[in-house]
């Protein structure tokens, strides 16, 4: 699948998984493991409003929902919506596995980290999703 957007969430979702897995089996990767967790919930916050301003666009003309712009019901393909909720799924198992393994340690940051994937997947639904047409409202009197 050639999609920017589906690949960033499997290299973020990779480079998690290989700090923060590597930080609990060698405890050498503590730095490293918080920079990416923190990176990933910043860029995931930004990419995150910018998929609520997108899609706030569209829906002058769009009935968008929430549960269709984060987590691609009835708005995506079938493989889009595995691969952007797998990799979000990964990030929060990873995150919740590690923060676990070693509490109290700059793991607890991991849990942040998942913000990344659901960013993303709101980006592509709020760019390229699927939406039924807006119903009209009625009128004030």
């Amino acid at each position: 699948m050639n999609d920017r957007i589906i690949a960033a969430s499997w290299i973020g979702t990779g480079l998690f998984a290989l700090t923060a897995v590597g930080d609990v089996v060698t405890a050498d990767l503590k730095v490293p493991a918080f920079v990416v967790a923190m990176a990933m919930f910043v860029v995931g916050t930004g990419v995150f409003l910018a998929a609520l301003v997108i899609a706030a666009g569209r829906s002058r003309d769009k009935e968008i929902g929430m549960g269709g712009l984060f987590f691609l019901q009835g708005s995506a393909p079938g493989d889009v919506q595995r691969h952007l909720l797998g990799s979000l799924a990964v990030e929060v198992v990873v995150a919740f596995a590690t923060a676990g393994a070693k509490p109290y340690t700059s793991l607890a940051f991991g849990i942040l980290a998942p913000v990344y994937g659901l960013g993303l997947a709101g980006l592509w639904a709020a760019k390229r999703g699927e939406f039924g047409p807006r119903a009209p409202r009625p009128r004030r009197v």
